[in-house]
């Protein structure tokens, strides 16, 4: 029998967006297993704290980026895991330094979760610039879908041998999801969609869309927080739709939402994985979306839901107009959602732990 793995994950903090679930997620399930694990992060946050299974450790860095990398270097001499996994650019490249200060690179995973394009931030543009050096002085690297994963060998000269690709868990843990899901006859339709205000999801267009194809008396709801708030509302507003958009903000238990929904819908220009998309399909819920990146995987290409090209308002729109709500398929969209459970996640990273612990030769 296996021993029980000693395991830190780290990231900047436990904050509102998807990657962060996901290492949430992951820690999670490896210490539900019995394993031994560490979460460390360089700043507090509540959005996520809630997944974190009590088993799991939790430590917060100094403040500022030196002072983090330092004592994440201290870190790993003192807690000597079997493996570090870290998330998101900044902290990968944060941890490429701490892992060379600290003899263990060889122990070390990133992840990348997202393009660069959606990271404009000095620091996140120099750990893409330094991708061929990182990916090449850690054990692997993870991309959370085969577009991002080809993106970041074509575009950052990622090391093709130690970069893979592993699909991210999505897990609606908050909820009770009736099954089996069905359409709200009684009522006008609901289309939903969900995550972080910003340009890449492209809301505004959605609106635009909903504006100009959705049948007059349905609503959209779109939730999540971030920049954009008050230029998707603007839109809505200058359309003569802002008392059928609501926006109520970041929104913890989405499966009671979905719950409530007729159809989920992802109108983002760029999209790498699309956590959402899965629970979404795990409530039984009919998709639309954009072709990008993840949404395409997850949906099969088309098998799964509804695919319209990106930044193309026009073809939203008639999406939207011609959906007609029925429980048909519901069953087989739930199935899909499952092969993107923890389970399948967990048994991927395992494999994937075992094979880097290997390399590395035993613990000093």
């Amino acid at each position: 029998m296996n021993q029980p793995l000693r395991l830190m994950f780290y990231t900047h903090a436990l904050a509102g967006g998807g990657a962060e679930r996901v290492w949430a997620l992951l820690a999670s399930g490896f210490a539900a297993r019995g394993h031994d694990v560490l979460f460390v992060v360089d700043h507090d946050a509540m959005e996520n704290r809630d997944f974190l299974h009590p088993a799991v450790k939790y430590r917060v860095l100094a403040s500022g980026h030196g002072h983090a990398v330092l004592e994440l270097a201290k870190l790993l001499r003192q807690e000597t895991p079997d493996v570090i996994l870290s998330a998101l650019c900044v902290a990968n490249l944060k941890l490429g330094l701490a892992g060379l200060m600290a003899a263990a690179r060889r122990r070390c995973v990133l992840s990348y979760h997202g393009y660069s394009v959606n990271e404009p931030q000095r620091l996140s543009q120099i750990s893409y610039r330094l991708t061929p050096v990182l990916t090449r002085l850690c054990a692997r690297t993870i991309c959370v879908s085969d577009g991002l994963l080809t993106y970041l060998r074509k575009v950052w000269h990622a090391d093709a041998v130690r970069t893979l690709r592993i699909y991210n868990p999505a897990v609606l843990t908050n909820s009770k999801v009736p099954a089996p899901w069905q359409p709200h006859h009684a009522e006008s339709l609901l289309f939903i969609a969900c995550g972080r205000l910003n340009a890449a999801k492209n809301f505004t267009g959605l609106v635009r869309a909903f504006a100009a194809g959705a049948p007059s008396d349905a609503r959209l709801r779109i939730l999540g927080e971030g920049s954009e708030r008050a230029a998707i509302m603007a839109v809505a507003a200058r359309l003569k739709v802002a008392d059928r958009v609501e926006m109520p903000g970041y929104v913890a238990d989405v499966g009671a939402e979905f719950a409530r929904a007729d159809c989920f819908v992802s109108s983002s220009d760029q999209e790498s994985f699309g956590l959402v998309v899965v629970e979404a399909l795990a409530c039984g819920l009919p998709v639309i979306a954009t072709a990008c990146d993840g949404p395409c995987e997850i949906l099969d290409f088309g098998r799964f839901g509804t695919l319209v090209p990106c930044g193309d308002d026009t073809a939203l729109a008639k999406a939207l107009g011609a959906f007609v709500p029925s429980p048909l398929q519901a069953d087989m969209r739930r199935a899909r959602a499952r092969e993107f459970g923890l389970e399948p996640a967990l048994a991927a990273y395992e494999g994937l732990i075992r094979e880097v612990m290997a390399d590395a030769g035993p613990r000093l």
